[in-house]
């Protein structure tokens, strides 16, 4: 029993759990390295003692956990770089999805793909003279589109150079070019460089605001990829030099060459292309208008850059610095501005809503409208001072009523008031021929005679400039030395409603007060309306409307309006017109505005100065031409003693011998001879001014159809004052109203 049990005795078959184990045993290879000793350990003193004595030296056990330490750190390594590319994968994942959804959401704010075509020019208005020379420019976008084929090769290329090198090679957004400023920013701690290109300037000129925010730079992102897809290189880059801005309001390269070199896009110098793109940075700032030492430096840059680029030699971009002729004065500058003006509040009735651009046909003579100009602002550079007048205008129409020139005040930039149609004046004196004409028609003739004398009005004593009286004169006498007594008794006694009536009908359209001083201009009118009605003297007696547009149509020729002749509205009888004319001629001849004098030419017209010399106006004609001016100041103050017989008739002499160079010589309408002396001086020893005011009730008016001399006089009965005779006074109330 104590030896066990024999070798290769009989084993009982097994079955269920204890036949899965029966074979379970463990091996040398299954222990802990080190210990032989299968027992389990009966304490801790053995187990020490235990592993004392099996512990293998330090440099044999050394050596396998190196290996196993290794192999730990190798299995670190690759777990680290497959979990580094298991988060790059998702990261680049997440990445893709909000790139994704940025360009969705970016898509979403912009315009609906159906809108997003090139957007139409906004329309341009040009406004040409009647010899077809362009006069000015009205509009957003006032340059013309210009082809590419049609400029020189070297203007695209400037801003090819100094915009975007890259241009055709990129597909609408340049990454080198956006990785370059991000440097060149960085580096300078600020933003000193742009990395938009050709393309996104064009998207954002096209689609989008100026607002500087990153939605609207991803916008424009989007927007450029987009133009590239549906537009050729070339085709971008003749829309991007159209719509570009170049500063002072000229969007486009044909309007800024225009703008600052009076001459069409296609006519530019490298030097002045140079300057063109160098704009574009900063158009207020450096436009060469403004700023012409900041605008070169510019253009030298952008010819650097032009040579650096080959797109010219080093020669020709030396050659080329400091040439830019911008000091040439652009089309569209000066007082011709006011007849632009003119013309833009009139085009609504004429064509209504405007749609697309158009040429405006006018009737503006340039050569007219620059001596209206000179006459205006040299005499007043001259004068103003020493007459305390700050401003002048003048209109310029033919008989018929054809505005040739206007000038709307003395510096258009300073002011763009128009005192040529906008402002209303009283005309003093000048307003008197509606007097006369009014009484023609009842029955007076030039030769009639009435007395002048003191009067007076309800309390109102309205005098005569000099304090003077002459007693009995003609009608004739009485306009040409501008008598303001004959003049009131004259408006009593046809009624001032009549008198009224007579200036609408001629047509004065501003409202008219029928009192006794409208005979003397108390009502305020405008030049172009008092002008206007004039001309009925100078062509017979039919009525004229002023007007400045002949035709207008599109720039592809359609015709939108054209002015149709007017009718032959005859509201003066020609008999009339006839004593008008011989009675206003002889203004010229010996009366107030006698220095007025056309060489060759029969003129007539009229003086007038309105109450304590606040305003000057002299309107004067031929049978070729229609000009009245007009002189003051804007705040309605006083000026020194200005009269019409003075620095008016100065400016209307100086301009109309300039207008009538070379034309035909024509004689007054109707002029007759047979209603008294032809000129003054002679009747003046026959006009009897009694050495004081006269005295107790007026005569009576006499009404002669025929001539009748007057009573007999002393020589010297007409005194002349300094700054004649044509006004009138009201001692401490009205002052001079000439």
């Amino acid at each position: 029993m104590g030896s066990g049990k024999k070798k290769g005795g009989r084993k009982e078959p097994l079955f269920g759990l204890p036949a899965a184990l029966a074979d379970l045993r463990l091996t040398a290879a299954d222990r802990i390295p080190g210990g032989g000793n299968d027992k389990p350990k009966k304490s801790s003193s053995k187990r020490k003692s235990d592993k004392s004595d099996d512990e293998p030296p330090r440099e044999q056990k050394s050596q396998p956990s190196r290996s196993g330490a290794r192999r730990r750190s190798k299995s670190s390594i690759g777990a680290g770089l497959g979990r580094l590319v298991y988060w790059g994968a998702v990261l680049s994942l997440w990445g893709v999805i909000a790139v994704i959804g940025v360009v969705i959401w970016v898509g979403a704010h912009l315009p609906p793909i159906q809108s997003l075509e090139i957007p139409k020019r906004p329309p341009t208005i040009q406004i040409v003279g009647m010899d077809g020379s362009m006069l000015a420019q009205r509009g957003e976008m006032a340059g013309a589109n210009v082809s590419l084929k049609d400029l020189p090769p070297y203007l695209p290329k400037a801003f090819i150079a100094i915009e975007d090198r890259r241009f055709y090679s990129h597909f609408g957004i340049d990454p080198i070019g956006i990785l370059r400023a991000l440097v060149t920013n960085v580096l300078h701690r600020g933003v000193s460089q742009g990395g938009s290109t050709l393309t996104q300037q064009l998207a954002k000129n096209l689609f989008l605001t100026q607002e500087r925010t990153m939605a609207r730079k991803l916008q424009e992102a989007e927007l450029a990829i987009w133009l590239e897809r549906k537009h050729s290189k070339n085709e971008i880059l003749e829309l991007y030099l159209n719509r570009v801005y170049f500063g002072s309001g000229a969007y486009g390269v044909e309007a800024a060459a225009q703008k600052y070199f009076g001459k069409p896009a296609r006519s530019v110098t490298i030097a002045e292309a140079a300057m063109l793109a160098g704009l574009v940075k900063s158009p207020s700032r450096l436009a060469p208008n403004r700023n012409p030492e900041g605008a070169e430096a510019r253009a030298q840059i952008v010819l650097a850059a032009m040579a650096d680029a080959k797109f010219i030699t080093e020669a020709q971009a030396q050659a080329s610095i400091g040439h830019p002729s911008y000091n040439v004065k652009p089309v569209g500058a000066g007082t011709v501005n006011y007849v632009a003006d003119w013309i833009g509040e009139v085009l609504d009735d004429l064509v209504g809503q405007i749609d697309d651009s158009i040429k405006v046909e006018t009737t503006i003579d340039p050569k007219l409208q620059a001596a209206a100009e000179a006459a205006v602002i040299d005499e007043l550079a001259a004068k103003s001072v020493k007459f305390n007048v700050s401003q002048g205008a003048l209109v310029a129409m033919t008989p018929d009523g054809a505005v040739r020139a206007m000038v709307g005040g003395r510096n258009y930039s300073d002011s763009q008031y128009n005192r040529a149609v906008t402002a209303k004046r009283q005309p003093g004196s000048s307003f008197k021929p509606f007097v006369y004409l009014t009484a023609m028609e009842q029955g007076l003739t030039p030769d009639t005679v009435r007395q002048d004398a003191p009067i007076e009005v309800k309390g109102w004593k309205p005098e005569n400039y000099t304090h003077e009286y002459f007693g009995a004169v003609t009608l004739t006498q009485a306009l040409a030395m501008s008598l303001n007594t004959v003049a009131i008794r004259l408006g009593l006694e046809v009624g001032p409603k009549n008198v009224v009536r007579t200036a609408h009908r001629l047509g004065i359209s501003s409202k008219l007060e029928p009192n006794a001083s409208i005979a003397l201009g108390t009502s305020e009118v405008s030049v172009v309306e008092l002008v206007g009605a004039y001309a009925a003297f100078a062509n017979g007696g039919f009525a004229a409307a002023p007007h400045v547009v002949t035709r207008i149509r599109t720039l592809d020729g359609k015709l939108l309006y054209m002015r149709q002749p007017d009718e032959h509205n005859q509201v003066i009888e020609p008999r009339y017109v006839g004593m008008m004319n011989t009675m206003m001629r002889e203004t010229l001849i010996s009366g107030t505005a006698k220095k007025a004098e056309i060489p060759g030419w029969q003129a007539a017209g009229k003086t007038g100065t309105s109450q304590d010399y606040r305003d000057a106006w002299f309107i004067g004609y031929t049978s070729n031409l229609v000009t009245g001016v007009w002189l003051g100041n804007d705040d309605n103050s006083p000026t020194r003693k200005a009269t019409g017989g003075g620095l008016p008739v100065e400016v209307w002499t100086r301009f109309m011998r300039t207008a009538h160079e070379g034309v035909q010589v024509a004689a007054l309408p109707n002029l007759q001879s047979n209603w008294g002396p032809a000129n003054l001086v002679q009747v003046s020893s026959q006009v009897s001014p009694p050495t004081q005011a006269v005295t107790g009730p007026a005569s009576a008016p006499v009404n002669n159809g025929g001539y009748r001399s007057p009573p007999p006089a002393r020589a010297n009965a007409r005194p002349e004052a300094a700054a004649g005779l044509d006004g009138w006074l009201m001692d401490r109330l009205f002052g001079g109203n000439r």
